[in-house]
């Protein structure tokens, strides 16, 4: 009990009014799980200072992932909520990757998926430490999958093993996972996920125009473009064709 009190406690010094319904039950009941306990007490004073460096208040954190297959990085980027742009606020180790550059498309394939996808669930008790689900197969997924099974179960977790999720050792789970804890209880119900087989910059791309994934990854690059040069989240959509608009 003393140690629950503690990481609420933790984050919630620096509290200010938002319009965004927040929701502390999720993290009370996130608490009652050991591992996430002992992230907290781990590594939840240096996310707290973290939030701190960058003028950034665990109630309204939210919270942006973004992962490059070849530079091998997951990065977390946070911001106020509505307020701004978004700031680099940790960068973890692809600590394993499987299968090869390219989108996932069937079942047992051994891909890390590529595209705009959410966090969808929490798991503190996974095989691999901690881990984030992710929304996969999306709309577009399920589209472009044809007849095949798309698969499923594609997370960010703990360890350094992989067939087809992105492993950011244990220590750096109990970071994301702190994180993306605080960011659901302030309120941001959906947190995005980019994951792209690498920096989609023309140049990048000019290399690889033999590839047979090009098209699509064109298709991914204006996602990539908006952010990197905003470091706002662009406007996604899917069409019936399983394509997708960035607006």
């Amino acid at each position: 009990m003393r140690l629950l009190l503690w990481a609420v406690s933790l984050f919630t010094a620096c509290y200010l009014p938002s319009s965004v319904p927040t929701d502390p039950a999720f993290r009370q009941d996130q608490l009652r799980y050991p591992r996430v306990r002992d992230a907290y007490a781990v590594v939840g004073s240096n996310m707290q200072a973290v939030l701190r460096e960058h003028h950034l208040d665990a109630e309204r954190l939210e919270l942006f992932i973004r992962a490059l297959k070849v530079e091998r990085r997951v990065e977390a980027w946070g911001r106020n909520q509505g307020e701004g742009e978004y700031q680099l606020l940790r960068t973890f180790r692809l600590a394993g990757t499987s299968g090869t550059l390219g989108p996932k498309r069937r079942l047992h394939d051994g891909q890390v998926p590529e595209g705009f996808y959410y966090i969808n669930r929490f798991n503190p008790i996974s095989q691999y430490h901690l881990s984030l689900g992710l929304d996969y197969p999306n709309a577009a997924d399920l589209v472009r999958s044809g007849l095949e099974d798309p698969g499923k179960d594609i997370f960010i977790h703990g360890s350094d093993v992989t067939i087809g999720c992105l492993p950011i050792t244990d220590a750096g789970i109990r970071e994301l996972y702190v994180l993306a804890v605080e960011a659901r209880t302030a309120g941001q119900t959906a947190i995005p996920v980019h994951i792209f087989p690498f920096e989609l910059t023309a140049g990048n791309l000019a290399h690889r125009l033999g590839n047979p994934h090009v098209r699509f990854w064109q298709e991914l690059a204006p996602g990539y473009q908006y952010f990197a040069d905003h470091h706002q989240l662009p406007n996604v959509t899917v069409t019936e064709r399983g394509t997708y608009t960035v607006q």
